[in-house]
């Protein structure tokens, strides 16, 4: 039987220390809920009490059926005991069954940072943990610069340890919290500190400022690590964390292990690392490790010719089993195999003349900025009004917009903008009128008032999150927008959808319309019919 590997994701933690990313408390469950599907083991939702976000999202944290959720803090402070310390209050309120603590193991941390006594480090550990223990049903110890720790002394920094064993920790977590330790070096003392305590289980949590943090976990689990923690795409401050998108399937695929993400689930980190990117706003890694565009791409001539009659002389994995596919830039089956998985994943079986003519759909809309991989609900809307499955809801005439900067009855200056909405329903005309403080705000309540006498159901839905990419800046004013917008209803189910256009507001009614019209879809709601 392969050995188990534990996987603990802390993207909503370190990514959110990534220079531009600003998670929202949406934003942060969706992510959540991504992370469970795919097999996880832990998700890290936060620090709790360090900011609103974070505590709105413990506050109400998402359903997991697979992960568990844990939350983040510090040991106790110096001169305060765990039950009075009110750093610490909170990870105990937040109801999770995992709570993972960070603890000093470097000397001159301590004795510089923390201003303690090194022996005092060691209680406040041991007495923090102990704590947590009665609030949770795990608890770790993240030991912060362990490998410094280590180089500098390591006798206090397995002190430090056996300290977290003393209160009860489940894993000893040792991290390389600058990114500078090299792979040999991580391997060393993860052996040293297996030959000492025997007894622990011992995690592995690198950053990569050396550009080695994916290599010092493998070197890690090699010694004997059994928890790896990381984040999606590698996010984190500085220079990243190791990214667990690599080391899935390197852990599994390559080194036998068996982890919560199930061998058919791999097939998901392509389009998950991708929709990631999008919920980020940003532009996926085409160089990416597995999940890359270019990760299995081959150009003509020799090279393409011989991955044609044999890949494995080019392709260390299969890209099917990561849910990548292969391009040869002279074959027009680029695509075809992730377009087909795309395809039966929403249960949608269509013949090959039908899959060619959809390829090629698909890959004109991205070549004007669509992105169909972080807009599942645009992508099926495309996939089944091309076999002509979606109705016409309804005709848009026109819409307008206006926004008004001016000051209210109080005196205070404000910004408020109108939309108005006209179209046809069944050969009925509707006009309304809507305000709102942003423009699409507005022109969303628009649309849904022009709909809802005849379609009530779009009453239990709301936008949730609106995200906006310059795709051509150099174009200036003139510049191509794609808007995508994450909208869910009273049943807490969540979609996203995609519009793109020169002008902002096209581009955002036209991911309002997918996000309507799939609502209707989904919920098996037939087009109004027209009155004889």
């Amino acid at each position: 039987m392969p050995e188990r590997l534990y996987l603990y994701d802390t993207t909503l933690r370190d990514g959110a220390q990534t220079q531009g990313v600003d998670f929202s408390v949406e934003e942060k469950r969706n992510v959540a809920r991504m992370l469970d599907a795919l097999g996880i083991d832990y998700v890290e939702g936060g620090w709790p009490g360090a900011n609103p976000t974070d505590d709105a999202f413990f506050k109400s944290p998402p359903a997991l059926a697979n992960a568990k959720l844990a939350a983040f803090g510090m040991t106790r402070r110096s001169g305060r005991s765990a039950a009075n310390d009110p750093g610490l209050q909170p990870h105990f309120q937040a109801d999770v069954p995992v709570i993972t603590l960070v603890g000093k193991a470097w000397s001159r941390h301590v004795t510089d940072a923390l201003g303690a006594e090194l022996d005092e480090n060691l209680t406040m550990i041991e007495d923090s943990l102990k704590a947590a223990r009665h609030y949770a049903d795990e608890v770790l110890l993240d030991a912060e610069h362990f490998f410094d720790g280590w180089q500098a002394d390591p006798g206090y920094a397995l002190a430090c340890l056996r300290a977290a064993l003393a209160g009860g920790a489940d894993w000893l977590v040792l991290c390389d919290t600058n990114g500078g330790a090299l792979p040999r070096h991580v391997e060393h003392v993860v052996n040293e500190v297996k030959a000492a305590l025997p007894e622990a289980q011992i995690g592995i949590h690198t950053h990569n400022d050396a550009e080695c943090a994916v290599a010092n976990t493998l070197a890690a689990v090699r010694a004997g690590a059994r928890h790896v923690q990381g984040t999606l795409n590698g996010l984190g401050e500085r220079c990243g964390n190791a990214n667990l998108v690599s080391l899935i399937p390197t852990l599994v695929l390559k080194e036998g292990f068996e982890v919560g993400v199930q061998p058919e689930r791999l097939q998901d980190l392509t389009q998950l690392s991708r929709r990631f990117d999008e919920i980020l706003n940003r532009t996926p890694a085409d160089g990416a490790a597995y999940v890359g565009r270019n990760a299995f791409a081959h150009k003509g001539g020799l090279h393409a010719s011989a991955v044609a009659r044999d890949p494995s002389l080019y392709e260390h994995v299969a890209p099917s089993a990561v849910g990548n596919t292969r391009d040869i830039v002279v074959s027009d089956q680029s695509g075809r195999a992730n377009l087909i998985a795309r395809l039966e994943a929403i249960g949608l079986a269509i013949g090959h003349d039908e899959v060619g003519a959809l390829l090629q759909r698909v890959k004109e809309r991205e070549s004007q900025g669509y992105a169909y991989e972080g807009a599942a609900a645009s992508f099926e809307l495309l996939a089944r009004r091309a076999m002509g499955e979606v109705p016409d809801y309804f005709d848009l005439s026109s819409f307008r917009v206006i926004t008004e900067r001016r000051f209210n009855a109080n005196g205070i200056k404000i910004t408020v903008s109108e939309a108005t909405v006209k179209l046809e329903v069944a050969g009925v005309r509707h006009f309304r009128v809507a305000d709102a403080d942003g423009p699409v705000d507005a022109l969303d309540r628009a649309l849904r008032a022009a709909l809802l006498p005849t379609y009530p159901l779009l009453e239990a839905m709301h936008l949730v999150d609106y995200r906006v990419r310059i795709l051509n800046p150099d174009a200036g004013t003139s510049a191509v927008t794609r808007v995508m917008i994450d909208s869910r209803d009273t049943d807490g189910l969540t979609w996203t959808t995609v519009g793109v256009s020169a002008n902002i507001l096209d581009a955002s009614f036209m991911a309002l319309s997918d996000a309507v019209t799939y609502k209707l879809f989904s919920a098996g709601i037939a087009a109004a019919a027209r009155a004889d």
